[in-house]
């Protein structure tokens, strides 16, 4: 799923999962109006979660090669 794209919304007890292949991500909560402020978010090692709408980015293993470039 590309970053950014729209997904279901889960169901409670369920935690959305996004694959993501960026160590720094942003979320606000994909809801315009209804969702919260836009936070930045870093993946020290394979996943980080958003304090706000609990959301879990994980990052691609694939990606992760090309990302320990140090910067």
């Amino acid at each position: 799923m590309a970053f950014g794209a729209s997904t279901p919304t889960p169901q409670l007890g369920e935690v959305e999962t996004l694959v993501v292949t960026s160590r720094v991500v942003a979320c606000d909560g994909d809801g315009g109006a209804l969702g919260h402020p836009r936070v930045w978010l870093r993946i020290v090692e394979k996943q980080t979660f958003c304090p706000y709408c609990s959301r879990l980015y994980v990052l691609d293993p694939l990606a992760q090669e090309s990302s320990d470039s140090g910067h």
